[in-house]
């Protein structure tokens, strides 16, 4: 049972007071899409360094793949960060980075130490993708 100095959930009042916060929401969402929109303006910015990553990577045109890859990472994000479609820009951010396994860390075909560095790599990106899932399935509410 609640009281005035707990919540419903059992937490201590300030922390439900922070957690239930719009502006906990807003940080805890830019966090969370951090490596994403980090990542789509540094492509942006230097075009020239995300084009020569897609061609490092065979993805061809490099030109076409670096401008859907901003256009996926900093739409993603702001769709999230903004609370909007929220269930869309998790989508494209969680179908983007599953994409990235198979296509830029497959650790299978690798050698030692590479193929455990890269092996790590994939498990952080199912992380990401269960916390983008997360983020769906919160926004509903």
């Amino acid at each position: 049972m609640a009281t005035s100095q707990t919540s419903s959930y059992g937490n201590p009042n300030p922390i439900s007071a922070l957690t239930s916060s719009t502006w906990f929401g807003y940080l805890a969402r830019t966090v969370l899409t951090f490596m994403f929109w980090a990542s789509g303006l540094s492509k942006l910015i230097d075009f020239n360094a995300g084009v020569a990553e897609m061609a490092h990577f065979g993805l061809e045109p490099a030109v076409a793949f670096n401008i859907a890859t901003i256009i996926t990472q900093l739409g993603g994000s702001i769709l999230i960060i903004l609370n909007r479609w929220t269930w869309l820009g998790a989508g494209a951010l969680a179908v983007f980075t599953a994409l990235t396994i198979p296509l830029v860390h497959h650790f299978w075909t690798m050698e030692e130490p590479f193929k455990t560095i890269e092996f790590y790599v994939v498990m952080e990106h199912i992380t990401v993708i269960g916390a983008l899932m997360v983020v769906a399935w919160k926004a509903r509410t």
